[in-house]
């Protein structure tokens, strides 16, 4: 399959099946976001794997959807804002670095057959108490993963995406 059929076959899965994702194809996932660029190649970041029940369950409470209590794991991509690259005016890249990294993650689950979603809309503050998380640490992502129990439109590309005339200016 090539890049762009890979990255259109991704999609925001909202619904997952109870099928355990392996221990490999997990892996497969992480490594895709360990080897992500970063600014400097200071990789600010930690991954959370959440998969026992207990966890779990604290997780639901920290983002109140139903079907985000679908996915048998869900990653926490945390930022650490102690070893992230500040530009000369002081701009932290570590939201950049996370972003990249998960990018990276969502792709490779697609490549796997696992399905992923962007889930921004959590509660910070309570993520970083339930978690134990310290001060230079911030919750970035929480990335549900296991088997999608639903499709998608093969090309919703062409109608809910703006044109590439759209967003390129040619200078």
């Amino acid at each position: 399959m090539s890049f762009l059929d890979l990255a259109k076959s991704r999609f925001s899965v909202r619904k997952y099946k109870s099928d355990p994702v392996s221990e490999e194809d997990l892996r497969y996932v992480l490594e895709a976001g360990r080897i992500a660029p970063s600014a400097v190649n200071y990789q600010p970041w930690k991954f959370l794997v959440i998969r026992d029940k207990k966890n779990l369950a604290l997780v639901h409470t920290l983002y109140h959807r139903e079907w985000f209590r679908s996915a048998p794991i869900v990653i926490i991509l945390v930022a650490d804002h102690s070893q992230s690259w500040k530009r000369t005016e002081g701009k932290d890249h570590a939201d950049i670095d996370i972003a990249i990294a998960a990018d990276h993650m969502t792709l490779a689950a697609t490549d796997r057959g696992l399905g992923t979603c962007w889930v921004c809309n959590f509660d910070r503050d309570k993520t970083i108490r339930a978690f134990n998380l310290p001060d230079h640490l911030e919750p970035v992502v929480f990335l549900p993963l296991g088997f999608p129990n639903q499709k998608t439109e093969a090309n919703r590309h062409e109608t809910k995406r703006k044109s590439l005339d759209e967003i390129t200016e040619w200078l």
